[in-house]
């Protein structure tokens, strides 16, 4: 063994201290007393569960430095510490997920690493919860030895210290750290709620939602944290008018009449009435009390063309601050001029109030199956969206005819010093007949767009442009 690979005292000392802390309290007492300078090294080579521990035992960090000198000129202690434990949770987050770690810069490191070693927890729990042979709680099952290694529980632990064997702990020691969460049908029991009783949940991705069971157990969920969930998406879920009702029940509205809901979607779902001739009224509720709604997602759901009229009406007459609206990659040719009346002596008028679409910026209405009627109609539902900024008509066979529907639509928005600057035609069957006369009105435009794609248009060997 060369000179180099001897460890140094401190090194040792380190080691048995590492150890003893995830045993057990012992330690914390006498730690709490050593220099700053000592803690920061000791910190820096803590595991997770170690690290958890010594922090909790001192609850202060680099940000209060200032008060902790305070106090210790207080009490005629003179000498400073630093407890900069923010760099050593980034640390364990980068060396255990490194594609993570790089992509997000969080404020608070230690929080982002136990909210994604419980999401590990429950996605390793599920696999074993989906079986068919599987007939027990959820909280009891075990975590694989691999998880419990990288937070530093390895082997027998003292009787007096929590078991971090059993998903049961996990949630109980580190629920209280996760805000945004992606479960599976078969966490959505009742018994999920209590699992998750300290958490203060944010954002709930939610998968294959299909039974009553599963609806249940969410809706506890839901309901337990109603005061501080903003976002909700539901992926692969199979939904029914009473899952519906049931869902935005959970989710009740406030003093002021509506609900802290920010971001909702629906994605590569079935809605059991996909062609409606009423929205479900809890449905209409949550539409129609989302002052807070920022974002609106109903997409690739096989949703017919009543279901996307009855949404769009019930919106246009919401008093929301909705931003973007994602319809895309649904069946529902003919809806926009459905909510019209057509006069014979003027333009279309819409039915209801009429209450516009104030803050809408992004409209996406990507492979509807949109024809040259559906554009002309949808001239005369932009109107009603003043400050729109980004549309995607892509994927819809709206053809040149739908183009020079729209572009009254443009020449007026650029007069009136509209917003608007991105438009997406990919794949609309356009010709360079179309395009050209496009181009030529967008060139003459006050405003010129910041983007233009018409990809994948049959336009010739000298129109072909993204």
């Amino acid at each position: 063994m060369g000179e180099s690979e001897i460890p140094s005292l401190v090194s040792l000392c380190i080691e048995a201290v590492k150890n003893e802390l995830v045993r057990g309290d012992d330690l914390l007492p006498i730690i709490k007393e050593l220099p700053g300078n000592l803690v920061d090294i000791l910190a820096s080579r803590l595991p997770p569960l170690a690290l958890e521990k010594l922090q909790t035992a001192v609850p202060f960090d680099d940000r209060d430095d200032h008060d902790f000198a305070d106090e210790g000129l207080r009490n005629g202690r003179k000498r400073g510490r630093s407890w900069n434990f923010s760099t050593a949770w980034k640390n364990l987050v980068k060396s255990r997920w490194p594609n993570l770690g790089n992509q997000i810069e969080p404020i608070d490191w230690q929080q982002m690493y136990w909210e994604t070693h419980l999401q590990n927890c429950l996605d390793e729990v599920a696999e074993i919860a989906s079986l068919p042979s599987f007939d027990g709680r959820l909280g009891e099952i075990g975590i694989s030895d691999s998880i419990l290694k990288l937070i530093g529980f390895e082997g027998c632990m003292d009787t007096s210290t929590c078991d971090y064997s059993k998903l049961y702990h996990h949630c109980q020691q580190f629920g209280y750290y996760a805000r945004c969460l992606r479960l599976q049908n078969v966490l959505c029991s009742a018994e999920i709620s209590h699992l998750l009783r300290n958490s203060l949940l944010q954002s709930l991705e939610l998968r294959w939602i299909r039974s009553k069971e599963h609806i249940d157990g969410l809706c506890k969920l839901l309901n337990q944290n109603s005061e501080s969930l903003t976002s909700l998406e539901f992926i692969h879920c199979k939904l029914s008018s009473d899952s519906i009702n049931a869902i935005c029940s959970s989710l009740p509205t406030k003093n002021v009449q509506t609900h802290g809901i920010k971001n909702f979607s629906i994605n590569t779902s079935n809605f059991l009435e996909t062609n409606p001739v009423s929205l479900p009224l809890g449905l209409v509720s949550f539409l129609s009390s989302g002052r807070s709604l920022y974002s609106l997602k109903l997409s690739d759901n096989h949703l017919g063309r009543n279901f996307a009229k009855l949404v769009f009406g019930t919106l246009l007459n919401a008093s929301s601050s909705l931003s973007i609206l994602d319809l895309s990659d649904n069946n529902i040719s003919g809806w926009l001029s459905e909510l019209y009346w057509r006069s014979p002596s003027g333009p279309p008028t819409p039915l209801g109030i009429g209450k516009s679409f104030q803050s809408l910026r992004v409209l996406n209405l990507r492979g509807n199956n949109l024809n040259k009627d559906d554009a002309d109609g949808l001239r005369y539902a932009l109107v009603h969206i003043p400050n729109l900024e980004v549309l995607d008509m892509s994927d819809n066979p709206i053809e040149d005819a739908g183009i020079r529907s729209l572009i009254p639509y443009f020449v007026e928005a650029s007069e009136k010093c509209f917003p608007f600057a991105d438009l997406m035609l990919e794949n609309c069957e356009l010709s360079c007949h179309g395009v050209t006369y496009l181009i030529d009105t967008l060139s003459t435009l006050q405003r010129p767009l910041k983007s233009l794609s018409v990809a994948d248009n049959d336009l010739g060997r000298n129109y072909k442009m993204a």
